[in-house]
């Protein structure tokens, strides 16, 4: 005999799942953005004097 679905109980296990993921992508993105931001000031003067230079 087949087990009786419990279509709420998937549900909410699909649902924690999606919110996990999306946590874990919010999370990497926010720690990218502190990441970009620390070493941005050093990226732009190079950028700078790249495309200056390359006229």
């Amino acid at each position: 005999m087949a087990r009786k679905p419990n279509f709420n109980m998937e549900r909410q296990e699909r649902d924690k799942a999606k919110a996990a993921k999306k946590a874990a992508k919010l999370d990497a993105k926010i720690a990218k953005k502190e990441d970009d931001r620390a070493s941005g000031p050093d990226r732009a003067a190079e950028t700078d004097a790249t495309g200056k230079g390359s006229e």
